[in-house]
Formats: C-alpha cells, structure tokens, sequence
C-alpha cells in the first residue's frame, strides 16, 4: 500500500471514532428509561383459564334416530344419515352401511338405494358394484343430531332470492 493511501485510511478511522466515541458516551450518560409496558392476550373465548388446563369435555350431542328423511339445503348436498350408526363397521373388508342401501337390497329394506353417481369411476364409466372412492359413506354422509350451530346460518336458497314467476316462458 502507498504512503498515500495509509494516510487516507488513517484519517477515515480517526474521524469515525471522533464521531462515535461521543454517541456512546451520551447513551451511557442518560437516565435508564422504564421498560416497555407489556401487553396483554386478547380475552380468552373458550377453554382452560391457565394455558394447557384441564378442560371437561362437553357432552355429546344426540343422535336423531326417527328414520325421517331430512331436506337438503343446496344441490348435491349429500343426504344425512337419519339413524344412529354406533358399531357399524366400516373399513376396508366390511360397510354395514351397504347391507341396507345397496341397489339390491335397498328394496327389502325400504332403504334408499345409494345414488348411482357412486357407481361410477373417475371417468365416468359405470361400474357393477360401488367404487371404491365412494366406499367410505362417512366421508360426506353424517348422522342427524341435535347439536345446536356454533355459528347462525344465513344461507338462502336461490328459488327463495328469485322473484315469483307468472309461469314459464
């Protein structure tokens, strides 16, 4: 390095530490400030006063067993289950669930028979026997039971939002 080149160097240094020797002698010299106040949690909605608590559990809700049909709300709302299926087995090698509603029993049994969209694959292709993306019913299908709703439904069915038609046209 040139003598030049040291000097110049030299010179930055010392007017960097001029400028941050009195910087830091003022933090030093000022009275220690109060720490920042803490902040709260939002009030708590549901569960344990203390976090991790114990917490009973509340108590099931029942399961409507009057075998009624239910309406749907939408199109292609899968239909609820309007009986208990406490012990039914349902798994790879057993579907109690098809014993009634199955296309040839479900008029033993007066059943509904399961719809026939179940008895396509992917592709659309019928098959001669449910597929098995369809199997498991408990998937879209739920038993009715008398829980009340965690939030009011506000939903409105189209044919409720049209205006009434003097007929078809």
């Amino acid at each position: 390095m040139r003598r030049e080149d040291r000097s110049r160097l030299t010179v930055g240094a010392l007017i960097a530490l001029a400028l941050l020797v009195p910087a830091a002698w003022a933090q030093e010299t000022q009275p220690m400030r109060a720490p920042p106040p803490q902040l709260q949690d939002a009030p708590r909605l549901t569960g344990a006063e203390r976090p991790m608590g114990e917490v009973a559990a509340p108590p099931l809700p029942e399961t409507i067993i009057d075998d009624r049909r239910v309406g749907r709300n939408y199109p292609e709302q899968p239909p609820v289950i309007p009986h208990s299926i406490e012990g039914y087995q349902l798994s790879v090698n057993a579907n109690r669930c098809l014993e009634c509603h199955r296309r040839q029993y479900s008029g033993l049994v007066a059943a509904p028979m399961i719809s026939i969209t179940h008895f396509q694959d992917r592709e659309g292709q019928m098959l001669a026997d449910v597929s098995p993306r369809r199997y498991f019913c408990t998937a879209c299908h739920v038993p009715q039971t008398n829980a009340q709703p965690l939030v009011t439904n506000r939903f409105r069915d189209m044919l409720t939002m049209m205006p009434a038609s003097g007929g078809a046209r």
